[in-house]
Protein backbone atom coordinates (compact mmCIF):
# COMPACT_ATOMS: atom_id res chain seq x y z
CA UNK A 1 0.00 0.00 0.00
CA UNK A 2 1.32 3.42 -0.99
CA UNK A 3 1.10 6.10 1.69
CA UNK A 4 0.16 9.70 0.83
CA UNK A 5 2.76 12.36 1.72
CA UNK A 6 1.96 16.06 2.14
CA UNK A 7 3.81 19.34 1.65
CA UNK A 8 3.46 21.70 4.64
CA UNK A 9 1.78 25.11 4.59
CA UNK A 10 3.61 27.69 6.71
CA UNK A 11 2.04 30.35 8.91
CA UNK A 12 4.09 33.38 9.98
CA UNK A 13 3.38 34.62 13.50
CA UNK A 14 4.67 37.45 15.68
CA UNK A 15 5.85 34.82 18.16
CA UNK A 16 7.41 32.48 15.53
CA UNK A 17 11.05 31.60 14.94
CA UNK A 18 13.36 29.55 12.72
CA UNK A 19 13.48 26.13 14.39
CA UNK A 20 11.17 24.58 11.81
CA UNK A 21 14.07 24.96 9.40
CA UNK A 22 16.90 23.88 11.68
CA UNK A 23 15.04 20.97 13.31
CA UNK A 24 13.09 19.59 10.36
CA UNK A 25 14.77 20.96 7.23
CA UNK A 26 11.70 22.87 6.07
CA UNK A 27 12.17 25.81 3.70
CA UNK A 28 10.40 28.41 5.81
CA UNK A 29 9.33 31.86 4.54
CA UNK A 30 10.98 33.89 7.34
CA UNK A 31 12.51 33.78 10.81
CA UNK A 32 9.04 34.47 12.24
CA UNK A 33 7.54 31.19 11.08
CA UNK A 34 5.33 29.91 13.88
CA UNK A 35 3.46 26.99 12.36
CA UNK A 36 3.81 24.29 9.74
CA UNK A 37 0.38 22.90 8.90
CA UNK A 38 1.54 19.47 7.81
CA UNK A 39 -1.81 17.70 7.28
CA UNK A 40 -4.70 20.08 6.72
CA UNK A 41 -7.88 20.48 4.71
CA UNK A 42 -8.87 23.67 6.55
CA UNK A 43 -9.60 26.62 4.28
CA UNK A 44 -6.92 28.73 6.01
CA UNK A 45 -4.14 26.38 4.91
CA UNK A 46 -4.75 23.32 2.73
CA UNK A 47 -1.87 20.89 2.23
CA UNK A 48 -1.13 19.22 -1.11
CA UNK A 49 -0.02 15.68 -1.91
CA UNK A 50 3.61 15.17 -2.95
CA UNK A 51 5.62 12.20 -4.30
CA UNK A 52 2.64 10.00 -5.06
CA UNK A 53 2.17 7.87 -8.16
CA UNK A 54 -1.42 9.05 -8.70
CA UNK A 55 -2.34 12.06 -6.55
CA UNK A 56 0.67 14.43 -6.51
CA UNK A 57 -0.45 18.07 -6.54
CA UNK A 58 -3.97 17.30 -5.31
CA UNK A 59 -5.27 19.32 -2.36
CA UNK A 60 -6.31 17.29 0.69
CA UNK A 61 -9.81 18.79 0.71
CA UNK A 62 -10.32 17.71 -2.92
CA UNK A 63 -8.79 14.29 -2.27
CA UNK A 64 -11.11 13.75 0.70
CA UNK A 65 -14.13 14.79 -1.33
CA UNK A 66 -13.38 12.85 -4.50
CA UNK A 67 -11.52 9.70 -3.42
CA UNK A 68 -13.76 8.23 -0.77
CA UNK A 69 -12.19 4.79 -1.06
CA UNK A 70 -9.04 6.18 0.64
CA UNK A 71 -10.97 7.24 3.74
CA UNK A 72 -13.66 4.62 4.21
CA UNK A 73 -17.41 4.61 4.59
CA UNK A 74 -19.25 6.47 5.93
CA UNK A 75 -17.10 9.57 6.25
CA UNK A 76 -17.63 13.00 7.77
CA UNK A 77 -18.59 15.88 5.41
CA UNK A 78 -15.20 17.57 5.95
CA UNK A 79 -11.78 16.19 6.79
CA UNK A 80 -11.95 16.18 10.59
CA UNK A 81 -8.37 16.66 11.83
CA UNK A 82 -5.52 19.14 11.42
CA UNK A 83 -1.88 18.49 12.34
CA UNK A 84 0.65 21.26 13.02
CA UNK A 85 4.21 21.66 14.19
CA UNK A 86 4.51 24.84 16.26
CA UNK A 87 7.71 26.81 16.96
CA UNK A 88 7.17 29.17 19.88
CA UNK A 89 10.18 31.48 19.79
CA UNK A 90 8.14 33.78 22.05
CA UNK A 91 5.08 33.14 24.24
CA UNK A 92 1.81 32.54 22.44
CA UNK A 93 -1.27 34.42 23.62
CA UNK A 94 -3.24 32.99 26.53
CA UNK A 95 -6.32 31.48 24.93
CA UNK A 96 -9.17 29.01 25.09
CA UNK A 97 -11.17 27.07 22.49
CA UNK A 98 -14.89 26.28 22.31
CA UNK A 99 -16.53 22.90 21.87
CA UNK A 100 -18.52 21.96 18.76
CA UNK A 101 -21.88 23.10 20.15
CA UNK A 102 -20.65 26.60 21.02
CA UNK A 103 -18.76 26.98 17.72
CA UNK A 104 -21.82 25.89 15.77
CA UNK A 105 -23.90 28.63 17.40
CA UNK A 106 -21.31 31.41 17.41
CA UNK A 107 -18.84 30.86 14.56
CA UNK A 108 -19.25 30.51 10.79
CA UNK A 109 -18.49 27.07 9.34
CA UNK A 110 -16.16 26.15 12.19
CA UNK A 111 -15.87 23.19 14.51
CA UNK A 112 -14.86 23.43 18.13
CA UNK A 113 -11.26 22.69 18.91
CA UNK A 114 -10.10 19.73 20.93
CA UNK A 115 -6.35 19.29 20.64
CA UNK A 116 -3.30 17.57 22.09
CA UNK A 117 0.40 18.38 22.27
CA UNK A 118 3.52 16.24 22.03
CA UNK A 119 6.58 18.24 23.13
CA UNK A 120 9.37 17.89 20.54
CA UNK A 121 11.82 20.38 22.04
CA UNK A 122 11.89 22.52 25.18
CA UNK A 123 14.58 24.87 26.39
CA UNK A 124 15.58 24.36 30.05
CA UNK A 125 12.89 25.83 32.30
CA UNK A 126 10.35 26.21 29.47
CA UNK A 127 6.74 26.49 30.65
CA UNK A 128 3.24 26.29 29.31
CA UNK A 129 0.05 27.79 30.67
CA UNK A 130 -2.26 24.89 31.38
CA UNK A 131 -5.34 25.87 33.35
CA UNK A 132 -6.15 28.65 35.79
CA UNK A 133 -6.86 29.32 39.47
CA UNK A 134 -10.37 30.80 39.28
CA UNK A 135 -12.97 28.62 40.96
CA UNK A 136 -15.90 30.23 39.16
CA UNK A 137 -16.79 32.89 36.61
CA UNK A 138 -16.98 35.60 39.28
CA UNK A 139 -13.35 35.01 40.24
CA UNK A 140 -12.42 35.01 36.55
CA UNK A 141 -14.05 38.45 36.18
CA UNK A 142 -12.10 39.75 39.17
CA UNK A 143 -8.76 38.51 37.82
CA UNK A 144 -9.43 39.96 34.36
CA UNK A 145 -10.62 43.32 35.69
CA UNK A 146 -7.52 43.61 37.89
CA UNK A 147 -5.22 42.39 35.12
CA UNK A 148 -3.75 39.96 37.65
CA UNK A 149 -2.67 37.26 35.22
CA UNK A 150 0.21 36.02 37.37
CA UNK A 151 -2.28 34.84 39.97
CA UNK A 152 -4.95 33.75 37.46
CA UNK A 153 -2.79 31.53 35.24
CA UNK A 154 -1.49 28.07 36.14
CA UNK A 155 1.96 27.38 34.67
CA UNK A 156 3.79 24.08 34.46
CA UNK A 157 7.26 23.16 33.21
CA UNK A 158 7.57 20.81 30.26
CA UNK A 159 10.34 18.83 28.58
CA UNK A 160 10.86 16.85 25.42
CA UNK A 161 8.62 13.78 25.33
CA UNK A 162 5.77 15.17 27.44
CA UNK A 163 2.20 14.74 26.17
CA UNK A 164 -0.86 16.83 27.09
CA UNK A 165 -4.50 16.78 26.02
CA UNK A 166 -6.02 20.27 25.73
CA UNK A 167 -9.78 19.91 25.85
CA UNK A 168 -12.24 22.70 24.90
CA UNK A 169 -12.55 25.10 27.81
CA UNK A 170 -8.92 24.65 28.95
CA UNK A 171 -7.04 27.95 29.33
CA UNK A 172 -3.62 27.47 27.74
CA UNK A 173 -0.57 29.01 26.12
CA UNK A 174 2.65 27.61 24.66
CA UNK A 175 5.65 29.27 26.25
CA UNK A 176 8.82 30.54 24.60
CA UNK A 177 11.45 27.95 23.71
CA UNK A 178 9.03 25.11 22.92
CA UNK A 179 8.49 23.19 19.69
CA UNK A 180 5.57 20.77 19.65
CA UNK A 181 3.38 18.62 17.46
CA UNK A 182 -0.29 19.53 17.73
CA UNK A 183 -3.10 17.23 16.60
CA UNK A 184 -6.49 18.91 16.71
CA UNK A 185 -9.92 19.13 15.23
CA UNK A 186 -9.91 20.94 11.89
CA UNK A 187 -10.69 24.37 13.34
CA UNK A 188 -9.01 27.76 13.51
CA UNK A 189 -11.22 29.17 16.28
CA UNK A 190 -9.27 30.76 19.13
CA UNK A 191 -10.46 33.11 21.88
CA UNK A 192 -7.59 35.24 23.20
CA UNK A 193 -7.67 36.20 26.88
CA UNK A 194 -4.30 37.92 27.22
CA UNK A 195 -1.56 38.83 24.70
CA UNK A 196 1.06 40.54 26.89
CA UNK A 197 0.06 43.91 25.38
CA UNK A 198 2.11 43.09 22.28
CA UNK A 199 1.85 45.02 19.03
CA UNK A 200 1.60 43.33 15.64
CA UNK A 201 3.68 44.36 12.62
CA UNK A 202 1.25 47.22 11.98
CA UNK A 203 1.66 48.60 15.51
CA UNK A 204 -1.73 47.39 16.74
CA UNK A 205 -2.67 45.20 19.65
CA UNK A 206 -4.25 41.92 18.59
CA UNK A 207 -7.93 41.42 19.28
CA UNK A 208 -9.04 39.84 22.55
CA UNK A 209 -12.22 37.78 22.95
CA UNK A 210 -12.97 38.07 26.65
CA UNK A 211 -16.73 37.57 26.48
CA UNK A 212 -16.57 34.42 24.36
CA UNK A 213 -13.71 33.10 26.49
CA UNK A 214 -15.84 33.70 29.58
CA UNK A 215 -18.60 31.61 28.01
CA UNK A 216 -16.45 28.55 27.34
CA UNK A 217 -13.79 28.38 30.08
CA UNK A 218 -13.98 25.34 32.34
CA UNK A 219 -14.54 26.26 36.01
CA UNK A 220 -12.70 25.03 37.97
CA UNK A 221 -9.85 23.76 35.82
CA UNK A 222 -9.36 19.99 35.60
CA UNK A 223 -6.33 18.21 34.13
CA UNK A 224 -6.88 15.57 31.49
CA UNK A 225 -6.26 12.02 32.76
CA UNK A 226 -4.31 11.35 29.55
CA UNK A 227 -1.45 13.76 30.31
CA UNK A 228 1.85 11.85 30.44
CA UNK A 229 5.39 12.96 31.25
CA UNK A 230 8.46 11.88 29.31
CA UNK A 231 7.21 9.06 27.09
CA UNK A 232 10.24 6.94 26.19
CA UNK A 233 9.25 3.30 25.66
CA UNK A 234 11.28 1.61 22.94
CA UNK A 235 9.92 -0.75 20.27
CA UNK A 236 6.35 -0.03 21.28
CA UNK A 237 3.27 1.55 19.78
CA UNK A 238 1.40 3.09 22.71
CA UNK A 239 -2.04 4.71 22.79
CA UNK A 240 -1.72 8.19 24.31
CA UNK A 241 -5.30 9.44 24.18
CA UNK A 242 -8.69 8.25 22.97
CA UNK A 243 -11.61 10.65 23.01
CA UNK A 244 -14.66 11.26 20.86
CA UNK A 245 -12.60 13.24 18.28
CA UNK A 246 -9.37 11.28 17.81
CA UNK A 247 -7.06 8.52 19.01
CA UNK A 248 -3.31 9.17 19.17
CA UNK A 249 -0.49 6.60 19.24
CA UNK A 250 3.23 7.02 19.91
CA UNK A 251 5.92 4.66 18.66
CA UNK A 252 9.70 4.46 19.01
CA UNK A 253 11.29 1.84 16.80
CA UNK A 254 14.91 0.67 16.97
CA UNK A 255 15.13 -2.15 14.49
CA UNK A 256 11.76 -3.54 13.48
CA UNK A 257 8.21 -3.57 14.87
CA UNK A 258 4.96 -4.97 13.52
CA UNK A 259 2.04 -2.65 14.27
CA UNK A 260 -1.68 -3.28 14.05
CA UNK A 261 -3.41 -0.71 11.86
CA UNK A 262 -7.14 -1.42 11.60
CA UNK A 263 -8.49 -1.98 8.10
CA UNK A 264 -11.60 0.13 8.79
CA UNK A 265 -9.61 3.29 9.58
CA UNK A 266 -7.21 5.64 7.82
CA UNK A 267 -4.25 6.97 9.81
CA UNK A 268 -2.38 10.26 9.93
CA UNK A 269 1.35 9.86 10.48
CA UNK A 270 4.11 12.21 11.59
CA UNK A 271 7.81 11.37 11.77
CA UNK A 272 9.23 13.28 14.73
CA UNK A 273 12.72 11.72 14.95
CA UNK A 274 14.98 9.60 12.77
CA UNK A 275 14.19 7.72 9.59
CA UNK A 276 13.18 4.32 8.37
CA UNK A 277 10.62 2.42 6.33
CA UNK A 278 6.90 1.86 6.67
CA UNK A 279 6.20 -1.46 4.94
CA UNK A 280 2.50 -1.97 4.20
CA UNK A 281 1.29 -5.11 2.41
CA UNK A 282 4.86 -5.67 1.22
CA UNK A 283 5.38 -2.18 -0.26
CA UNK A 284 8.17 -0.13 1.36
CA UNK A 285 7.58 3.60 1.97
CA UNK A 286 10.61 5.64 3.07
CA UNK A 287 9.94 7.94 6.04
CA UNK A 288 12.16 10.60 7.63
CA UNK A 289 11.93 13.35 10.24
CA UNK A 290 9.46 16.11 9.37
CA UNK A 291 7.40 14.04 6.95
CA UNK A 292 3.62 13.86 7.29
CA UNK A 293 1.47 11.28 5.56
CA UNK A 294 -1.81 9.39 5.49
CA UNK A 295 -2.10 5.62 5.47
CA UNK A 296 -5.32 4.92 3.52
CA UNK A 297 -8.34 2.88 4.61
CA UNK A 298 -8.28 -0.84 3.87
CA UNK A 299 -6.56 -4.11 4.74
CA UNK A 300 -2.98 -3.48 5.81
CA UNK A 301 -0.23 -5.60 7.30
CA UNK A 302 2.27 -3.05 8.62
CA UNK A 303 5.88 -3.19 9.76
CA UNK A 304 8.09 -0.26 10.76
CA UNK A 305 11.84 -0.60 10.23
CA UNK A 306 14.74 1.68 11.17
CA UNK A 307 15.49 4.09 13.98
CA UNK A 308 12.42 6.26 13.97
CA UNK A 309 9.88 7.91 16.27
CA UNK A 310 6.30 8.25 15.02
CA UNK A 311 3.01 9.77 16.05
CA UNK A 312 0.00 8.06 14.44
CA UNK A 313 -3.59 9.22 14.80
CA UNK A 314 -7.05 8.60 13.44
CA UNK A 315 -10.38 10.40 13.77
CA UNK A 316 -13.17 8.82 15.83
Amino acid sequence: MEIIYFEPVFQEKIWGGSLLESHFGYQIPSNQTGEAWVISAHRNGVTKVVNHSQYSGVRLDDLYRDQQELFGYPKKPKFPLLVKIIDAHDDLSVQVHPDDLYAMKNETKELGKSECWYILHAEPGAEIVYGHHAQNVEEYDQFIKAGDFDKFLRKIKVKKGDFLEVTPGTVHSIGAGIVLLEIQQSSDTTYRIYDFDRLDNSGNKRELHLDKARDVIQFPHQDSPYNRPNIAERNTNTALVKNDKFTIYHGIINGQLDIDLHKDKYYLGNVIEGSGELVINGLSNKITIGEAFIVPYGDKTTTVKGNVELILSHPN
